[in-house]
């Protein structure tokens, strides 16, 4: 009986080891094969960008092609492996008992041991391996360490309270796809890209900048940068199903952020009409879901335009709307937001984001390659449409009444698949592209504050936009627009308090934000 037993139970831990080894294997390969797809699209990136990215994107308009490779790289191809690694080894079982049934003999244990001890280390070494290469892709030893940190956003953060809003003029607000400044260097990169853009912004025009416009850490991705330059605070997940992942993307009712009180919304109580025009779905990240939380009354996307009859050849097959073409279309929304404000009285927010500039590089037909690196060339290219849309604006009279804020989304993503690791990656002083304009009349003399970051963007904006803040203060931001720093305030903290807050996970507060618990 005992050696029943004895039998029966060996038999099952066979199994299961079987098993285990299998899920190790199929866990490591998946996690791998992750980890060097991130790295290659995106490069490293923080367990929030993960989180709020990976119920988000789209084929159309939001990736395209990336989409379909990730679900065949990390969804089918680490089944099919293992299914193909348990398949041939049942096979060779099979035979080695045919061969036995026909009076063969057992193969000699003197090498199945080896052979065995190196299969489980192998199993063990990619299990390890791989979730270890994943871990650090998407920083989730940063994520668990900033779960005991001290500080907490709700002691810094400041709901924006408008004193005065007499000042009141439209406000036009231009992202930058990957709008680095440091590639106007034209001794690294060939030439100077933002040259266009420059000369139609220039400071002897009126123009002015915030020298040193940092990105925070964490604020590599477009919506971690639009969230960041219009709520003040970075873009992370709340906990369970308050996060964006869980929620907002599952339930059409639930809010982007909703308990925090952002530019849109903003603007929105004091009378602005908020329109937002974008060349991408919409729908990726839920961008249109924040947008149209926040107070957007209007959102134009890939849909839009294609409902309106672009051409194909205007789009780029993973992302959407040619630069020239959203410039185009941004031409007739402003001379009709223009022409409802001066008849209504009332004010306009019109906000829009470049596309052309996201990697992998595409050149469009009005796009001349005149440098080695491609990259460069669209560059410069999509400067240029946005330099033109300057001029048009200026050509129309509208810099007169019309705020204007031309800022990058974030850095130049560094993956491995993305041009100018050599000339970037030990690069010193790595800064946003900034262009602020001010109506002559109302505008602030003097310097704009040097190494300010996105979260300080949202009082700047609105006060560019002529509304008064207390203390200059929104979110954990102080306006650029003046050197006082108000005692006590994020951004009176040393730079590494700073960076300790802004790794902190502030649940509390996050879940708040999420939950749409009252507006911040």
């Amino acid at each position: 009986m005992a050696g029943r037993i004895g039998t029966v139970s060996r038999a099952i831990g066979r199994v299961l080891g079987r098993i285990l080894a299998y899920l190790l294997l199929w866990l490591g390969l998946t996690c791998l094969i992750a980890a060097l797809g991130i790295r290659h699209y995106w490069g490293p990136i923080t367990f929030d960008q993960l989180r709020t990215n990976l119920f988000s994107v789209q084929t159309d308009g939001g990736g395209g092609a990336i989409v379909w490779k990730g679900i065949l790289g990390v969804g089918v191809l680490p089944v099919v492996v293992t299914l193909a690694v348990a398949g041939i080894i049942a096979w060779r079982r099979r035979v080695v008992r045919r061969r036995m049934a026909d009076g063969a003999p057992r193969p000699p244990r003197s090498w199945r041991w080896p052979r065995n001890i190196l299969a489980t280390l192998s199993v063990l070494a990619l299990g390890i391996g791989g979730t270890s290469a994943f871990a650090s892709t998407v920083g989730i030893r940063d994520y668990l360490r900033a779960a005991n940190s001290p500080y907490t956003l709700d002691d810094y953060y400041a709901a924006p309270t408008v004193t005065s809003d007499a000042g009141k003029r439209n406000l036009v607000v231009i992202y930058l796809e990957s709008g680095e400044q440091t590639l106007a260097d034209d001794q690294l990169f060939e030439k100077d890209a933002f040259q266009g853009l420059e000369e139609a912004t220039s400071e002897a025009e009126g123009w002015q900048s915030i020298p040193d416009y940092r990105q925070y850490d964490g604020g590599g991705w477009t919506m971690a940068g639009i969230v960041s330059t219009q709520c003040g605070v970075p873009l992370k997940g709340g906990s369970g199903s308050s996060s964006i992942a869980d929620s907002a993307e599952k339930d059409e009712n639930a809010a982007y952020l909703g308990g925090l009180t952002c530019m849109g919304d903003v603007l929105k109580e004091h009378g602005y009409k908020n329109v937002f025009l974008g060349g991408a779905n919409g729908d990726f990240a839920a961008k249109s879901k924040f947008l149209g939380g926040h107070g957007y009354d209007e959102q134009k996307d890939l849909h839009d335009w294609r409902a309106a009859g672009e051409p194909e050849e205007n789009f780029r097959s993973d992302w959407g709307l040619s630069d020239q073409r959203l410039m185009a279309h941004a031409k007739d929304e402003i001379d009709q937001l223009h022409a409802e404000a001066q008849h209504t009285g009332q004010p306009f927010n019109l906000s829009m984001l470049t596309l052309d500039t996201h990697e992998p590089v595409h050149v469009f037909d009005y796009c001349s390659v005149d440098t080695q690196s491609e990259v460069t060339s669209v560059y410069a290219c999509s400067m240029n449409q946005v330099a033109d849309y300057v001029q048009y604006m200026k050509q129309k009279g509208y810099l007169e009444d019309t705020a204007v804020v031309i800022m990058g989304d974030h850095l130049k993503h560094m993956s491995a698949g993305d041009a100018f690791h050599e000339e970037l990656d030990d690069h010193p002083n790595r800064t946003i592209f900034n262009r602020i304009w001010v109506p002559e009349a109302d505008r602030k003399k003097g310097a704009l504050r040097s190494g300010a970051d996105q979260l300080n963007m949202y009082p700047t904006m609105l006060e560019a936009a002529g509304l008064e803040l207390k203390d200059h203060e929104a979110g954990l931001g102080v306006s650029a627009f003046t050197e006082k720093i108000p005692e006590g305030s994020a951004q009176s903290l040393s730079p590494e308090d700073y960076r300790l807050l802004l790794e902190a996970r502030s649940q509390e507060f996050y879940d708040r934000a999420w939950q749409g618990a009252g507006r911040n």
